[in-house]
């Protein structure tokens, strides 16, 4: 069966915001109301050069990746191998955007994802880059059909078989993330310093992962705010 383009119809349900700050945490109350977070931003040029792929060292990209109909579909077991010969890390599918790797200023990444039903303990997008001992600044998550903030903070619940809209904003200056999920802002992270950073997005194993992991993006762009 063919996979047919999503439609973006349905507005989010009221939510909370949940926000850290210096080591401390607030709910806001959310008006349910939809923006444009890419109001005030430049998209930047995205052509197949800037999708690298990263994917188990001892598999073509073909049995881990696929772009059909403008989606672009990644897929991890559990039991494969991981990035490269004696890595420690798990296994993962994923695109590095590499030709928008920044040092500075206000970047934002936005596409629209679908994750089926069953994947779980997975990153599906991420900020990459971060001071040590850290890698990451931020890390979007799937647990038991929740979308959560690392595995600390849910941020919407019953995700499974639909398409959502997200667009996460890094403030490098003001050392912070905005996450926004189907056009309503749903949490505001603190930034984990680092030197440089560049956006990834597929399925990354986490702990309690799922045998088989998998997540869809289309609509992928890479903006920039126009003044710093």
């Amino acid at each position: 069966m063919g996979i047919h383009l999503p439609r973006f119809l349905f507005p989010p349900l009221p939510a909370l915001i949940f926000i850290i700050t210096s080591g401390s945490a607030f709910f806001l109350p959310l008006s349910g109301s939809q923006i444009d977070p890419s109001k005030g931003f430049i998209q930047l040029p995205l052509n197949e050069s800037n999708f690298h792929i990263h994917k188990p060292y001892d598999l073509p990209v073909g049995d881990r990746y696929s772009f059909v109909d403008g989606i672009h579909k990644l897929w991890v077991y559990s039991n494969d191998h991981p990035l490269s010969r004696g890595s420690p890390t798990l296994p993962r599918t994923e695109v590095m955007l590499r030709e928008y790797i920044y040092y500075s200023g206000v970047w934002q990444f936005e596409g629209h994802g679908y994750i089926p039903n069953g994947t779980s303990g997975v990153s599906v997008m991420q900020v990459f880059g971060a001071r040590f001992p850290r890698n990451t600044t931020f890390m979007l998550r799937v647990y038991n059909g929740s979308l959560y903030y690392y595995r600390s903070v849910p941020l919407v619940h019953n995700i499974y078989n639909r398409w959502f809209k997200l667009n996460v904003i890094h403030d490098v200056k003001a050392s912070d993330i905005k996450v926004y999920v189907d056009g309503d802002l749903k949490y505001i992270a603190p930034g984990q310093g680092g030197t440089f950073h560049y956006f990834k997005f597929g399925v990354y194993a986490q702990n309690n992962a799922s045998y088989y992991m998998e997540s869809r993006w289309t609509g992928i762009r890479i903006l920039k705010k126009l003044t710093d």
